[in-house]
């Protein structure tokens, strides 16, 4: 049984930790609204009113935040940052999307200190999460990876992947994310094509889900749109920022993306259009 903290418990923080607990860890809890955890601080977790705090108490410390700037506030803050709080003995993961650039140089940041870290983004969303059938693709060092990777099963994971250095497994994750918003914007403006020329959605989607063409993926944000579901697991606002970063991560490779940089346009008109919290597939609504 492992000491674990995890800092940020918005609706993947929240799971992880719950899994953690239900794996008999005895977990510490940050969040920056403190409302958030109370409903695991009944079931037992600790909770810390700092990352600091909650990192002075933990073998393992976890991140989950929605960007950048949240991760760099959460572990580099001279008062408060997680990484003024680490053992050296401990283990730094970062699950968060963000960008790798950032993800490098807060890698920087921790192994100076001399604590080991992986960068460790999640593929998957709630579902996934409460049914232990996450997918972890890890950057950072194999032996890190062996030790921590027990705990990274008990957080959820069914799969971990070990892409290679630090850096690589947000590229990774960045990589997934893309692919997956394009295949669900296309999508959507295949079924309104098709709605245009008088075959229902309905229809479509069983035409095209039996056909070699379409993702497992796709096919399930498919089901979701027809059936006008588009409560938040992957929202809108958070497609647009993950194509941002893999924006940022192209050029900086200079890696020419123009299916990338198109499709976010497509989010990017979403949001403005009032449907930034909806889930991916309310890209739909653009098209019908």
């Amino acid at each position: 049984m492992s000491r674990i903290a995890v800092l940020g418990t918005g609706a993947m923080g929240f799971r992880v930790a719950q899994n953690l607990i239900h794996a008999n860890h005895q977990v510490v809890v940050y969040n920056r609204t403190a409302d958030k955890v109370m409903a695991l601080v009944n079931q037992g977790a600790a909770y810390a009113a700092t990352p600091k705090e909650a990192a002075e108490q933990a073998e393992i410390v976890i991140s989950m935040v929605t960007d950048s700037n949240a991760s760099r506030g959460i572990w580099l803050d001279q008062e408060t940052g997680a990484v003024m709080g680490l053992k050296e003995d401990a283990i730094a993961i970062e699950s968060s999307t963000l960008t790798v650039d950032w993800v490098k140089g807060l890698g920087v940041e921790i192994l100076n200190r001399g604590v080991a870290f992986l960068d460790a983004p999640i593929v998957g969303s709630r579902p996934q999460a409460d049914a232990g059938k996450l997918i972890y693709l890890v950057g950072g060092k194999g032996e890190t990876l062996t030790q921590a990777q027990n705990i990274l099963l008990s957080a959820g994971a069914s799969t971990i992947h070990h892409v290679g250095d630090i850096g690589q497994g947000m590229a990774m994750k960045l990589a997934v994310n893309a692919l997956f918003g394009i295949q669900v914007a296309a999508l959507a403006e295949i079924i309104g094509m098709l709605n245009k020329n008088g075959i229902n959605a309905a229809k479509a989607m069983e035409c095209l889900g039996d056909l070699p063409v379409i993702s497992p993926a796709a096919k399930n944000a498919g089901k979701l749109m027809l059936m006008d579901n588009h409560s938040p697991m992957f929202p809108i606002d958070l497609v647009e920022k993950d194509f941002r970063y893999m924006a940022q991560t192209a050029e900086a490779v200079d890696a020419p993306t123009p299916a990338s940089n198109a499709i976010r346009d497509i989010y990017l008109n979403a949001i403005a259009l009032g449907y930034g919290k909806e889930n991916i597939t309310g890209v739909v609504r653009l098209f019908m």
